[in-house]
């Protein structure tokens, strides 16, 4: 995938010291996790082997080769495999988002597209397709599993007792309550199918492979889509605590909550641990994550002649919080006497607490929450982008923020702290043109924010 840096502006953007630039930062960022080439590098045929990562198998010793998946990045990882594997693939299906596959195959894998974050009746039907095509395989058959950002919700396979219903339910309420993706992906792995080890347990005793584009902060094997082929370090206890903390007991679906009395009286087998024999035909590789993309900004910064340093991968907490906790970071380095432009670079995942009836994901809200503090300050500017391209409804993935934002803003009649009560950062932001608006990326590594300092004498 060619990544343009005019996906990654807007007007907004390009009136602000070295917005142009800035642009083909973010760009680069996203062309450094491309799906595709990610999948290149791990995987490769050498005259009668496959080679996966660091692991080598020989295929005449191969009976069946199939290929499965689930994620944003799904379709561009099983263009990439299909092209490579050819005519070995044996057979395959890969489920993504809406909107992210031109394609309804490629090679002998099917592509499947169904909702997130809410899972749909086609992320089921799907889900249990690729579970009747892993489940009668032996040690002579090897699985490729693609796994990416968006797995969880896509490859949703209820438990016997449980319906649809019942998770979209219970996912809805995750949304809204400010739960972590941790915390989410704790419920899930204990009430579906494939979720918490659940997809390498149904294929064993076959080998099994899989290519992971990371989007959890500190990539957690576990945690990442809900650790399809991971050990899980969860239990049925820590599930019912996350329902807990966040009060969820009285709004849960009655199945879930009987589904998980059952699980801590131990009528239902808790999820595959670490000293499980299966994980000896397990190997899991990271081949892209958040931070490579913000090294690759940082590169790509110094390039121009910036000064650049990458802040943190590890940014989560309340998202506006985290917009104040950044300004003052900005505002301090502003102060300074610099004699070129300074990039910070954050990446990782906030969480919003729903509380009103707006629109805007964690980016826009984050970005939000630094309107007020950067007011007034020349020659910063703020940028705030989901690496997949959508930051909750709506077709932005970030926005933009300057010194005159606030400014702006209040000639419409706006008050920021109005928007941010009610959840509303994208009706904020659009009316100024400074959301950013690059469509799907097909990759998913977390969050990036930027901030550019620029000094007065380098505003070209």
């Amino acid at each position: 995938m060619f990544v343009k840096p005019e996906n990654y502006t807007n007007d907004y953007l390009l009136a602000t010291p070295r917005g142009a630039e800035l642009a083909e930062v973010m760009a680069a960022a996203i062309q450094a996790v491309d799906a595709e080439n990610a999948v290149r590098r791990y995987l490769r045929i050498e005259k009668n082997f496959l080679r996966v990562g660091n692991r080598q198998f020989n295929l005449d010793d191969i009976k069946r080769l199939i290929v499965v998946g689930a994620g944003k990045a799904g379709a561009a990882m099983a263009k990439a495999a299909a092209e490579i594997l050819g005519e070995k693939i044996t057979g395959g299906i890969v489920i993504t988002k809406d909107g992210h596959s031109d394609a309804k195959s490629y090679g002998g894998v099917e592509i499947v597209e169904a909702a997130h974050p809410v899972p749909d009746e086609r992320g089921v039907t799907a889900s249990k397709r690729l579970e009747e095509l892993v489940s009668d395989l032996n040690e002579n058959d090897f699985v490729l599993v693609l796994i990416s950002g968006g797995g969880s919700a896509l490859s949703t396979l209820p438990a016997d007792d449980l319906t649809l219903a019942d998770l979209q339910k219970l996912t809805r309420q995750l949304l809204r309550c400010g739960a972590t993706i941790d915390e989410i992906n704790c419920l899930r792995k204990h009430l579906t199918e494939l979720a918490g080890g659940g997809l390498a347990q149904k294929a064993f005793p076959a080998q099994i492979c899989s290519l992971i584009i990371s989007d959890v902060v500190g990539s957690p094997l576990g945690v990442i889509a809900s650790g399809l082929t991971a050990p899980d370090s969860t239990t049925f206890a820590d599930a019912r605590r996350v329902v807990e903390r966040y009060e969820l007991a009285a709004e849960l679906p009655p199945a879930i909550s009987e589904h998980l009395r059952r699980g801590l009286r131990g009528e239902i087998p808790d999820t595959p641990k670490a000293d499980d024999k299966l994980w000896k035909n397990v190997s899991n590789f990271i081949i892209a994550d958040n931070p490579a993309a913000a090294e690759s900004a940082i590169e790509k910064a110094r390039e121009f002649d910036f000064d650049a340093e990458i802040l943190t991968v590890c940014l989560e907490g309340e998202a506006s919080q985290a917009g104040r906790d950044i300004a003052a970071i900005a505002r301090n380095f502003s102060q300074n006497n610099l004699d070129k432009p300074l990039l910070l670079v954050a990446g990782g995942e906030t969480t919003v607490t729903v509380k009103g009836d707006g629109k805007g994901g964690r980016n826009q809200k984050l970005a939000l929450g630094a309107v007020k503090d950067l007011s007034g300050l020349e020659n910063v500017v703020l940028a705030t982008l989901a690496t997949d391209g959508g930051d909750g409804a709506g077709d932005a993935a970030g926005a933009v923020v300057d010194g005159k934002t606030l400014e702006s803003a209040e000639t419409l009649g706006f008050e920021a702290e109005d928007f941010l009560r009610r959840n509303d950062s994208y009706n904020f932001f659009e009316p100024l043109g400074a959301l950013l608006k690059p469509g799907a990326t097909l990759t998913n590594v977390n969050d990036l924010l930027f901030v550019l300092i620029t000094p007065p004498n380098h505003e070209k």
